[in-house]
């Protein structure tokens, strides 16, 4: 959450200020960045990434060409520094300031204008559902009403769920071995994925029940009931299922996506590449391969990490997986892009919010 600055941040930023420029023979910027950055609000980041970000932005104000006329704080131009007017200084600045756009574009904080995007559509998203929220229950002429919705919301996912997986027979399949630790997480993936799935069932069975009028319209069932009807996922179901912000119908879609992979898995052995966003736990995933590694070398795991190496191979050319650590895909970027040319992170392509990052060996060193 940002920070928001009062004016007793502001007096003291400009007390520390003027010290430092009647002090100092020459203006220390590296002194005024750090200070600002780092200790006055860096102080109250917790978040490493948060204040690397808040320093490098602040090089752009803390910098010698800063005072100079016409320097850019921007790459627009519309941010710059001014020479103000011997006659009339405090004018000059209030005219500058006057003439500068009502809402500032994300460039003046460091961001890409994709933010502009992403900020638009969390505000249309927050007006729907609270229109959502005030849809009357009774139907109009015509339309249909709000039980028969969700009736059918909840008969399509009902048919599309699949029985929950039969852990016992997977375990005589896959059982613990020391040195194949993708058999316990396997087991430990179906074992979390039948909670969901053993909810999901129940509820929409006795919610469809409800709907008949052939069992009490519970307070639970009713609340299961509203999130369908305003296309959200019920919290019923949030309670056992992995963290996710999409609403009812691209979260069902990838549960039953994820409930694939692992029923996949099961039938067709280990992958030679894992989908690492199916996973419910994927820290479990990722100890397991360190575990391989570590037992097929005799070595403590607590001495190894990880190497990230990207992979020019498509996912659907793997077909056997390597001597050491896995290949891995389903990992995406925001605010930024794989430059598979050059092999760096780049900028993101305009009106492009979310890449996904080409297949990754993750590889124990």
């Amino acid at each position: 959450m940002p920070y928001e600055f009062n004016e007793s941040d502001l007096d003291i930023s400009r007390r520390q200020l003027e010290l430092f420029l009647d002090e100092y023979e020459k203006i220390p910027f590296r002194v005024l960045n750090f200070l600002t950055s780092y200790i006055n609000y860096g102080g109250r980041v917790t978040d490493d990434k948060d204040l690397r970000t808040i320093d490098v932005i602040l090089k752009d104000y803390f910098c010698s060409p800063a005072m100079e006329e016409g320097y850019a704080f921007s790459s627009s131009g519309v941010y710059h520094t001014i020479e103000a007017d011997e006659d009339a200084p405090r004018k000059s600045y209030m005219d500058y300031m006057d003439s500068l756009p009502i809402n500032a574009d994300p460039e003046v904080f460091g961001m890409h204008a994709n933010a502009n995007i992403t900020c638009d559509q969390n505000e249309t998203f927050d007006t729907f559902d609270t229109l959502m929220s005030l849809q009357p229950r009774s139907a109009a002429a015509g339309g249909k009403s709000r039980d028969e919705i969700v009736m059918e919301a909840a008969t399509d996912i009902f048919d599309r769920l699949p029985l929950p997986f039969d852990v016992e027979q997977i375990q005589m399949v896959y059982p613990v071995k020391y040195e194949e630790s993708m058999n316990t997480v396997l087991v430990q993936e179906c074992i979390r994925y039948n909670k969901i799935v053993q909810v999901m069932r129940k509820s929409l069975i006795d919610l469809r029940k409800a709907l008949k009028g052939l069992v009490v319209m519970s307070g639970e069932l009713d609340a299961v009931g509203t999130s369908m009807a305003a296309q959200r996922v019920p919290t019923m179901w949030e309670d056992q299922a992995y963290p996710s912000l999409k609403p009812l119908a691209p979260w069902t879609e990838e549960l039953l996506r994820r409930l694939k992979f692992v029923q996949d898995w099961v039938e067709g052995g280990i992958p030679a590449s894992f989908w690492i966003s199916g996973f419910y736990f994927p820290q479990a995933f990722l100890t397991g391969t360190l575990q391989n590694f570590a037992r097929a070398q005799q070595m403590p795991i607590d001495t190894l990490s990880f190497d990230y190496n990207i992979v020019s191979t498509s996912v659907s050319d793997i077909s056997e997986k390597p001597k050491d650590g896995c290949f891995i895909y389903g990992l995406f970027l925001e605010g930024a892009r794989f430059d598979v040319d050059s092999g760096v992170l780049a900028d993101s392509a305009p009106k492009v919010l979310y890449t996904e990052l080409p297949v990754m060996h993750l590889l124990p060193i």
